[in-house]
């Protein structure tokens, strides 16, 4: 009996805890708690109706899109420790895989935790202990709403430095993947960049990189998202940006399908770079991905 007990105690060790949606947004609730307190701290004022008004999504998402835009939020994170003269830490990057595991989600709200209160410390801002509050009926959108929630309100605390050159290094790590992915199918790729699109404005880039997920979404095995609720209108580089993101998650699951284990590294730093060049980089992304008929003749 004795080795029964022993041996669930050793199964049930075995498996981690499942966390929920609820304890995640009461992660991500402090986390606008302490942005706002820097906000509050550097005296800038946050535009909490816009904000509302452009970020809130009802489409339903999956874990591997949340996931993403807290490597975005990571990456205003680096912004703002540069800003104070700070060096930046290279954000953590996932594995490719077909269905992320939500509870990773939870890990990076406390990464991101963490680097906020490393930030505080080196800047001598005393930000007081949030409480942690309990929540009900939370669910991946919520969670997702909440943390584009705090990826605007880094803008406002970068000061709006969100910029096409920093779209354009995340665009380089799509055209590195979808280049791995044409390698691995064994298709010959002799696409070119078109001309650049003089006078080219953020929302000619966002809607090409709309174009291009709904390629990967012809490509998924299963895709089930519909990202025109991304389109709001007058969509900034910050949006042109998350919406990159979202293309990076989704060529995850395509990399996973054909056994492609090497990870997305960490975007090159780029300067000057103009919504011209950006849209000619994602034009030619889509080209690349027109090349791929079908994932099954990969297999």
């Amino acid at each position: 009996m004795r080795k029964i007990v022993l041996l669930l105690l050793l199964t049930v060790s075995l498996f981690a805890k499942n966390i929920t949606p609820n304890e995640v947004y009461s992660q991500v609730m402090i986390i606008t708690d302490e942005v706002h307190f820097l906000l509050n701290y550097y005296d800038i004022k946050h535009d909490n109706d816009n904000i509302d008004k452009r970020s809130k999504l009802s489409v339903k998402l999956k874990p591997r899109n949340t996931w993403q835009i807290t490597y975005e939020i990571m990456v205003k994170i680096n912004i703002l420790r540069e800003e104070y003269g700070l060096p930046i830490i290279e954000p953590v990057n996932m594995s490719p895989v077909l269905h992320l595991n939500p509870d990773l989600v939870y890990e990076q709200t406390q990464r991101i935790l963490t680097e906020l209160k490393i930030f505080e410390i080196r800047v001598g801002a005393k930000a007081p202990k949030f409480k942690e509050k309990k929540y009900k009926g939370k669910t991946s959108v919520d969670v997702y709403n909440a943390f584009t929630d705090i990826s605007r309100s880094f803008d406002e605390l970068n000061k709006g430095v969100f910029t096409p050159s920093y779209v354009y290094g995340e665009q380089m790590r799509v055209f590195d993947d979808i280049t791995l992915i044409l390698q691995t199918l064994h298709i010959t790729d002799k696409t070119i960049p078109k001309k650049k699109i003089i006078g080219a404005a953020p929302v000619d880039v966002f809607n090409e990189c709309m174009n291009v997920l709904e390629k990967i979404k012809h490509l998924q095995i299963s895709a089930g998202i519909d990202f025109s609720d991304f389109k709001k209108g007058h969509e900034t580089a910050s949006e042109v940006y998350t919406l990159t993101q979202m293309i990076i998650a989704e060529l995850q699951t395509i990399k996973a399908y054909l056994g492609i284990e090497r990870i997305t590294p960490a975007a090159t730093k780029y300067h000057n770079k103009t919504p011209s060049e950006v849209a000619q980089l994602v034009s030619w992304n889509l080209r690349k991905l027109n090349l791929i008929d079908s994932l099954n003749k990969g297999q």
